[in-house]
Formats: structure tokens, C-alpha cells, sequence
């Protein structure tokens, strides 16, 4: 299968700019979050996402400690690991990262079940809370880790052990009597599936993806249904009992994504889904779901945009609002919002070659993005604001969501490990190798090679942006290539 990306050992960052942050991420970022997933950092919010992998291996004893999707952080940190080794080996970072494979391994169950909240706290709940419980958004995580592993180094290990995962998923949901037929309160799964099946070219991946998208929202609802037979219990309060079981829109939920007309709820939540959608939908060249995205994206780019990149304008579940609602200083815009933000941009990309998309990816990482973590790789911004009184936060419980400077942790640590895997794997985004041209989508520096029709397309582009708009691209292959 033609996987419409560059292949990240072909591609070296020379970037004066960038290049300082992907040595930042290699030599500072990944080592700090790791201590911080060990639990190493003095005055930072404790993770227990390592420690939660051994109890569930039966390594130690212990209580599971921290958020219902812990895993998702170790999964992050993989991913970036991944894509840093393309880089620049690190034999002592990769034997790390096979250490926290062979864990991960040990954790899972033998009927391929991988997640630690419900293995050590309440196996007997498996899959009875798919609106609040991410089990399938920390199963995406997992999933995506694998397949970048397997891309970067070549071993198997960790990718047999998602798609054991994956092929339980499979046995678990779906359209038969006997299966489950419920879809994901946080979308993840789909673009990770979208990913597994470019790997291993396993069609019962495409038609998972596929159900779940085209499940989301069909009536009778499934979160009403899950709920009522759980016996009404709620694992999320923040906004009264069963608030996320309630409010559909929240999970983009409330209608079929072909009915849906504006980006609304979460807005992390909404740009993942449509990420992949817009994989799902140029793989199995389904018009009805190309012309969702481009609904979507212009409802969310042309009306609900920061000038930033930044996306979700509500601290109220951190969600996006009613058009052109884009307060300065009560925004939310989460850093993870403007990296999902960019993912989707990339598959816009790679469906419709419109400079449009690359707009937008650039205005995110060069603002939000690179914004959210400070210069030393140890301290991060969870949310965007773009005007900040630090004097007056403390006096208005309207800004209780706003830091003035940015932490070393959080309880809640999506955003530090998604910084940092977005770096690693900046090339993906500099570049779209479609059939008929290749794209440059940001004029980072660097130097790449991608396969075309006949033979190999060299490619060096130089310059100092974005502090000079100015750059040089020249082509270095030694014959002619089209």
C-alpha cells in the first residue's frame, strides 16, 4: 500500500529553528517526561502511569492511581521515542523503550484486553462505559505507538501486541447481534485503526474504522442504552451526574456525522474523529464522508479559528462555541486541540492538495503548538490564553483554567507527551508525496528523499523562516525524476 508520508530516516531537520526543538525533545523532553511518568519530578503532580503498567503485569501490588486514560501518556512517550530514534539512534533510549514494550506485553490479557484502569481496578467493567472511560481512546494511543515503533526501528514486538488489541476490539464491537454496538466517547481509535491498516493492510481494520464512524450518533443511542444497563452509574461529576452521557454534542455524538453542520463539543474530541474520517474517507474513496470534512473544516476554520491555530474557545468542557465566539482572555484553545488541529489539516492534505490546509497546520505549530512548552522542554502550557492579567486571575473563577506561566506536570498530562510527539515526527507534516506531486506544506530547513514513479526525488530546502520569508529548494537527485 502507497502510505502518503515521508519516510522520517529519509528526512533530516536543518532547520535553524525547528532543528533547536527536535534536539530539545532528543536531549531534554523525552528523558524529563520519562522521570515524570517514573514519578521523579519534586513539586510536579505524580503520574503512576509506569507504576500502573507493572501492577497490572502482577510485577507489584498496588491500587491504580491517576486518570482513567493513564496509559495514554506511556503511549504518547512511546511514539515520541519512535520518531526521535529516526533521528538519531540512542541504543540506551531504545533499550528503554523495549524495557516499557516488554511491560506493556505483560499487561495485556490473553484474550488481547490492554488497559490498566479496568485490568486492576474493575475488570468486571470492561466496556460498559465507552462515553466516559476511554478504553478505545487509550487502545488508539497504543496502536499508534506500535505502528510508529515498528516504522522507526523495525521490531515487531510492540505492533503484534496492538494488533492483538485490535483484532479483540474487532471481536467485541460491530454490527452483529452478538457484539457490542457502541463507538467511543473520545474518538482516537479511528485514526489509530486508519494508521494499523496501512501497516498490515488488514481490511477488518478499515471496516472498524468504518463502523464506528457511521455508528456515532444512531438512534436508539448507545450511551443511553450502556448507561441505563450499568444502573445509571456516572464515572465523570464535573458537571452534575451523567453530564457526558447527556450531553452528546460534547462527543460530537448528537447526530450522525453526515447530519452534523458545525464543530461543536470537545474540541480535542472533534478534531481527532475527523482526522480520521478524512483518512477513512480517502482510502475507501467515499464522497459522503470527503464532503463531511470539508463541511466541517470550513465551519470550524472560517468561524471558530483563532488567529493563533488555536480551536475550542470554552473552558466549559473545553469545547468550541457559537461562531465567531473567540473571547482573548477566558480561551481555552488546549495544546493538544491545535496538535489535533494539525493531524487533520495533514489528512486534509493528503485528500485535497489545497495550500489551505497547510495555512492552517503552519498558523498551529508555529503559535499553540510550539507555545506550549517552554524553551527549557520542562515546563508546558495546558491551555492558550491569548491575553493574561496574572495580578487579577486569582480574584475571578473565570479564570481558574488560565496559568500565567506554564508547570512542570499535570494530573491531567495529555498535552506534555502529544508536544512531544509532534516534534519528533515534524516531517510528516513538511511534506505530502500524493501520486501526481509532491507537496511542501512548511518551509522548515531540511534535506529529504521520497520514492517517485522513476526513481528517487531529492529535495533540500534552506533558508531562515519564519524570521526570513525567503528560501532556497533545490533539487539534488542526480537524474531526471516526474
Amino acid at each position: 500500500m502507497n502510505i502518503s508520508e515521508v519516510d522520517l530516516h529519509k528526512l533530516t531537520v536543518s532547520d535553524p529553528f525547528l532543528g533547536q526543538y527536535q534536539q530539545l525533545v532528543r536531549d531534554v523532553v523525552i528523558p524529563y517526561q520519562w522521570d515524570a511518568l517514573n514519578d521523579r519530578i519534586p513539586e510536579a503532580e505524580p503520574s503512576h502511569a509506569i507504576e500502573n503498567f507493572r501492577i497490572a503485569a502482577g510485577l507489584q501490588e498496588g491500587e491504580f492511581y491517576g486518570m482513567v486514560f493513564q496509559d495514554s501518556d506511556v503511549a504518547k512517550w512511546l511514539e515520541a521515542v519512535a520518531w526521535s530514534l529516526c533521528q538519531k539512534p540512542d541504543a540506551e533510549l531504545e533499550k528503554t523503550a523495549d524495557e516499557v514494550i516488554e511491560l506493556i506485553a505483560s499487561a495485556q490479557c490473553e484474550d488481547g484486553y490492554l488497559n490498566t484502569y479496568f485490568t486492576v481496578k474493575v475488570p468486571e467493567e470492561r466496556w460498559s462505559n465507552l462515553a466516559e472511560c476511554h478504553e478505545l481512546y487509550c487502545a488508539g494511543h497504543l496502536i499508534e505507538a506500535g505502528v510508529a515503533f515498528f516504522q522507526a526501528t523495525g521490531k515487531r514486538r510492540l505492533l503484534e501486541v496492538v494488533c492483538r488489541l485490535a483484532d479483540h476490539i474487532d471481536s467485541v464491537f460491530g454490527p452483529d447481534e452478538d457484539k457490542l454496538q457502541g463507538y467511543p466517547g473520545h474518538p482516537e481509535i479511528e485514526l489509530a485503526l486508519m494508521r494499523l491498516y496501512e501497516v498490515t493492510e488488514e481490511p477488518r481494520y478499515l471496516a472498524l474504522t468504518n463502523y464506528f464512524v457511521e455508528q456515532r450518533g444512531a438512534q436508539p443511542h448507545y450511551y443511553d442504552q450502556e448507561y441505563e444497563k450499568r444502573g445509571q452509574t456516572s464515572h465523570w461529576h464535573t458537571y452534575g451526574p451523567a453530564w457526558m452521557v447527556k450531553d452528546k454534542a460534547y462527543s460530537q455524538a448528537h447526530l450522525p456525522i453526515a447530519q452534523q453542520q458545525t464543530a461543536i463539543g470537545h474540541a480535542v474530541r472533534f478534531v481527532y474523529l475527523m482526522t480520521g474520517v478524512a483518512h477513512l474517507a480517502r482510502l475507501s474513496h467515499d464522497e459522503s464522508k470527503r464532503q463531511d470534512c470539508l463541511r466541517l473544516w470550513n465551519n470550524m476554520a472560517q468561524r471558530q479559528l483563532y488567529i493563533t491555530g488555536g480551536i475550542g474557545s470554552q473552558s466549559s468542557g473545553e469545547a468550541f462555541s457559537s461562531d465567531y465566539d473567540l473571547p482573548n482572555d477566558t480561551v481555552y484553545a488546549e495544546s493538544c486541540a491545535s496538535i489535533g488541529l494539525m493531524m487533520f489539516a495533514r489528512r486534509m492534505l493528503e485528500m485535497e492538495g489545497d495550500s489551505q490546509y497547510a495555512d492552517v497546520m503552519e498558523r498551529a505549530l508555529y503559535n499553540t503548538v510550539l507555545g506550549g512548552m517552554a524553551l527549557d522542554g520542562k515546563h508546558f502550557f495546558y491551555v492558550n490564553p491569548l491575553e493574561v492579567h496574572p495580578k487579577t486571575l486569582k480574584f475571578n473563577h473565570i479564570y481558574d483554567h488560565v496559568k500565567p506561566i506554564r508547570q512542570r506536570w499535570f494530573g491531567c498530562a495529555c498535552c506534555p507527551p502529544n508536544i512531544a510527539r509532534v516534534l519528533t515526527s515534524i516531517g510528516h507534516y513538511l511534506y505530502t508525496p500524493r501520486e501526481d506531486a509532491l507537496y511542501i506544506n512548511i518551509y522548515v530547513g531540511n534535506s529529504m528523499e521520497v520514492p517517485v514513479e522513476n526513481g528517487t526525488l531529492r529535495l533540500r530546502v534552506s533558508g531562515n523562516y519564519p524570521w526570513q520569508e525567503q528560501v532556497t529548494i533545490a533539487v539534488e537527485s542526480p537524474q531526471p525524476v516526474r
